[in-house]
């Protein structure tokens, strides 16, 4: 199976040091669509560059993975810019900000620049209504507000930035969400400014709030490598006391049953040592979690369901987020509860845009 030499090369990139073997031309192709659909190409090519000569694949294929690889250390070098520079604009009018995810983990893997980047997250302290008014203040063109966060257009250098106004989108359960959210607000004096010139948030908070965010998209739509590989790599950068702590609040913030899903596909996919798991491991839940991590791709972007017009993969969507109940009931039953609540809300506007594209036509 390909996926063995995927995961192989994903533990190799991550350091470990166990050897591998010369495979078929055919099947590094396979690996390379893998890391392609996983958004893996940079950490897995880190891995090839530790390979002896004759177990690496074929030239043509180094070549167009090389390639690809300086694009992505581009890009994180801009990001890395980018961040520094969002900080200090924000700290020009007095506002705290740290790095959310992306960059903040990508400097905690051994090749710093292996990691696919793609937007940059930023929480500033203050409330969305402070946010929206520096964003203002600052220039900036009126952004989408979400729940949690603006999402900003993208900038003259091409960069997509989400600028926070709450730790956290928290989780769909509001009883644990108020609970997570308010975990999270303790650890927002804890941030530390990093040599790439931002804040990153403290490992408890990174380590709540990454997991919520696994569990968010887990349940209503998909989950990449690109997101367990980042919570492997937390994980190994964390202290006892860190885990220790957010390991005993994770039922209390609804994170229980993620968490053990995700430790055991860690210990299986990654050989995480069980010293820095935050749980016993779910096997049921883990090999359902992998299992969607690998049809579906980064964030489920590759699953059949995307292929399929608008109103199969609506009835495909609300399927899949039932089907996720025996997962977790009470996150699948408030997504569901929630999306309904948001539907009904909305039909008015769209009866209104409905009426206003048929006049327009008709004039």
């Amino acid at each position: 199976m390909h996926y063995e030499n995927f995961y192989k090369l994903l533990r190799i990139a991550c350091g470990s040091e166990e050897g591998f073997t010369k495979i078929s031309d055919s099947e590094w192709l396979r690996v390379y669509d893998e890391a392609t659909r996983q958004l893996e190409l940079g950490v897995v090519y880190s891995a090839l560059r530790k390979l002896p000569r004759d177990v690496q694949p074929p030239m043509e294929i180094m070549f167009q993975w090389a390639s690809e690889v300086e694009n992505i250390k581009g890009f994180n070098e801009l990001l890395n810019a980018e961040a520094a520079r969002y900080t200090q604009m924000f700290a020009d009018v007095g506002l705290r900000s740290f790095i959310l995810k992306g960059p903040a983990n990508a400097r905690l893997y051994p090749d710093v620049f292996s990691r696919q980047p793609g937007d940059i997250d930023i929480w500033v302290e203050g409330g969305l209504k402070k946010v929206r008014q520096a964003l203002k203040d600052l220039g900036f063109a009126k952004g989408f507000a979400a729940s949690h966060h603006i999402h900003l257009p993208t900038n003259e250098k091409g960069v997509i930035v989400e600028v926070h106004f709450r730790p956290s989108s928290g989780n769909w359960n509001p009883v644990s969400a108020r609970r997570l959210q308010k975990f999270l607000k303790t650890e927002l004096d804890n941030a530390t400014l990093v040599p790439e010139g931002f804040y990153v948030p403290s490992m408890k908070f990174a380590l709540a709030m990454q997991l919520s965010h696994i569990q968010r998209h887990f349940t209503e739509g998909g989950i990449g490598f690109r997101q367990l590989v980042d919570y492997y790599i937390l994980l190994k950068n964390s202290t006892e006391s860190d885990r220790s702590e957010v390991g005993s609040r994770l039922k209390t913030l609804g994170l229980w049953r993620i968490a053990g899903a995700l430790m055991w596909l860690l210990q299986n996919v990654f050989h995480l040592d069980e010293k820095l798991m935050l749980c016993e491991p779910d096997e049921f839940r883990g090999k359902w979690l992998l299992g969607v991590a690998l049809e579906g791709g980064n964030f489920g972007r590759y699953g059949a369901e995307e292929q399929m017009n608008f109103v199969r993969r609506w009835f495909k969507k609300r399927i899949f987020v039932f089907g996720r109940m025996k997962f977790d009931f009470w996150e699948v039953f408030w997504r569901s509860v929630l999306y309904w609540r948001q539907f009904v809300n909305d039909i008015p506007v769209r009866i209104k845009l409905r009426k206003l594209s048929i006049r327009n036509v008709q004039r």
